[in-house]
């Protein structure tokens, strides 16, 4: 029987598990306090007891980490952990651990799916048929684009850790040429691709793939610059953090025709406003932060949250931010 702690709290597990999987790896460490939401009326009351704060996006700065005398660690139900203030949690010695690699093979797919969906317009061709077109059409077969091929493009992946591979792996079956620029190229190397620099990355790719961490160095990867590296016929996918792309540089180069188009799984601000000018661009496609949620993923992350309770339990740094 897994050792038990005191109060466990979750402040915001709706995204991780609407009620289709089970937080029994979690549960089987002691008490656990499961809340879809939190917010600023209500957070303090919930969370004040707690030893284990457990949290996806909900921010604990320097300010709400202070009035948590009884907290010794946080567990991130997500990879990124932007949210914490590290700092702090360094200075009052509670413990971080994020959940890396479960959700590499549901980003994968989805970038892939990405890909091949835009090829193809495959949203536009469906919605032109159920509006009459096919049944208009003189011909048996007609298209609304030029449809290319995918083998023999080049993927650029930006970041090359467990996310990043796997998207590779799955790119290079489909027959892709697999480039990436990574901060430990000679500990990553894969046999069936070649590590570059990030502008010859921009300046050589057919599809431009985000898998970065977002931080001081990242933030805007994706500005006027290294949009202007891009081939015309590129594509840019982020399925990262929205803060990877300047959104002003972005909506410019689309409307200019710099590159071709983007896939956003990510925003600035999120949800965004019913306003946001991506919205009305049809070489713009936005999906609202899903790439990870196959329910495989979620299952696994709940699987390696509950290892990483462990893992503070033992003293163990796996998995372990600070």
């Amino acid at each position: 029987m897994a050792n038990r702690v005191g109060k466990m709290v979750v402040l915001d597990g709706y995204t991780n598990n609407p009620g289709d999987i089970s937080w029994q790896d979690i549960q089987a460490y002691g008490h656990l306090e499961i809340y879809d939401r939190s917010n600023d009326a209500n957070w303090l009351s919930r969370a004040r007891e707690a030893e284990i704060l457990l949290v996806n996006k909900f921010v604990l700065d320097a300010g709400r980490l202070r009035l948590l005398p009884n907290l010794r660690c946080i567990i991130v139900l997500a990879t990124g952990y932007n949210n914490i203030d590290l700092k702090t949690c360094r200075e009052r010695s509670v413990r971080v651990y994020n959940a890396v690699g479960y959700a590499g093979d549901s980003v994968a797919q989805y970038v892939i799916t990405a890909i091949l969906a835009w090829q193809v317009r495959l949203e536009s061709h469906v919605l032109n048929v159920k509006q009459g077109g096919w049944s208009q059409c003189p011909d048996f077969s007609y298209t609304l684009n030029s449809i290319r091929e995918i083998t023999g493009m080049q993927l650029g992946i930006v970041g090359f850790g467990k996310i990043g591979q796997a998207v590779g792996r799955k790119a290079h079956a489909l027959g892709m040429r697999v480039v990436a620029q990574h901060t430990h190229p000679d500990r990553d190397q894969q046999p069936w691709m070649k590590m570059v620099s990030r502008e010859e990355l921009f300046a050589t790719s057919d599809v431009v793939s985000l898998h970065v961490p977002l931080n001081e160095t990242t933030t805007h990867l994706i500005n006027t610059r290294s949009l202007a590296l891009m081939k015309p016929q590129s594509l840019l996918i982020n399925t990262g953090r929205g803060g990877l792309v300047d959104e002003t540089a972005l909506q410019k180069a689309l409307s200019n025709q710099v590159i071709q188009g983007a896939v956003l799984d990510v925003l600035d601000q999120e949800p965004p406003g019913s306003d946001h000018p991506f919205f009305a661009m049809p070489n713009c496609w936005v999906t609202p932060h899903m790439a990870w949620t196959s329910r495989e993923a979620r299952q696994r992350l709940i699987e390696i949250s509950g290892e990483n309770i462990g893992h503070y339990l033992a003293g163990k740094a796996t998995n372990r931010v600070v």
